[in-house]
């Protein structure tokens, strides 16, 4: 969610909002390190995956407007979500800071809806806010799938939790009826959280493969049920230019 700038009073340079997001991306790293000293991959990760915001974020939102508080809690769980992301990779190596990172997620979780509060309360809902709130939510999802796979929690098809919806974007280049937009729905909001919430579950030390397959593989069932949907909602009204 964002703010379009109609209710600032100055307009923050938007630098100024991607340099203390990068201040509290190396801050968490940090703090990352003096807990668990994980590789130098991991501080590597992290910063190319916040540049890699930095550059959406400056290609896409117009600069002779304010960025917002809504874009602000978004941009704030982002640093969070970069961290959890970025550490994923080695979370069979946290040991006893596992139980930390999985408060970090659900942080992370919690701070979803901040955004959205935000730019309801200002009025400010608007195109890039939800997508940069969506992308973002991808990005968790799949790092939490690497989480999981690193853990040993469940099968390499865990993966595809995070994957589906980058193969979605990949073959809208391809099938340009995918890229209608779609009705709001209830049913793909509550698969997205159920996908996190099972990840993040999964992730905790007392969860065992056993559950954790179990779980996880519901969430994907229920994922590809929800692709399934909307793919065909999209396809059925393939030749018609104002779909929504």
């Amino acid at each position: 969610m964002d703010s379009n700038g109609r209710s600032a009073s100055q307009k923050v340079p938007l630098p100024l909002d991607l340099a203390w997001g990068f201040g509290l991306v190396a801050l968490l790293c940090l703090a990352t390190g003096w807990l668990d000293s994980p590789p130098t991959l991991f501080y590597v990760l992290a910063a190319a995956l916040y540049l890699g915001v930095c550059a959406l974020v400056t290609r896409y939102w117009p600069h002779t407007r304010d960025f917002g508080w809504a874009n602000r809690a978004t941009l704030l769980r982002g640093c969070l979500v970069i961290v959890l992301v970025a550490l994923a990779p080695f979370a069979g190596n946290l040991a006893n800071s596992l139980w930390l990172y999985g408060w970090m997620a659900l942080l992370a979780l919690i701070l979803d809806g901040v955004d959205g509060k935000v730019a309801r309360a200002t009025g400010s809902q608007s195109d890039f806010g939800a997508r940069f709130d969506m992308e973002l939510d991808a990005l968790f999802i799949l790092g939490l799938s690497i989480a999981v796979l690193a853990l040993d929690k469940a099968g390499i098809w865990v993966l595809a939790l995070g994957v589906v919806r980058y193969a979605f974007v990949a073959a809208s280049h391809f099938a340009d009826w995918l890229n209608a937009p779609l009705p709001e729905s209830f049913r793909r909001k509550t698969v997205c959280v159920w996908q996190i919430v099972t990840l993040l579950v999964a992730v905790l030390p007392p969860i065992n493969t056993l559950f954790a397959s179990a779980t996880l593989a519901t969430a994907l069932a229920l994922l590809v049920w929800s692709f399934y949907l909307d793919i065909r909602w999209l396809y059925q009204r393939r030749h018609h230019h104002d779909v929504y």
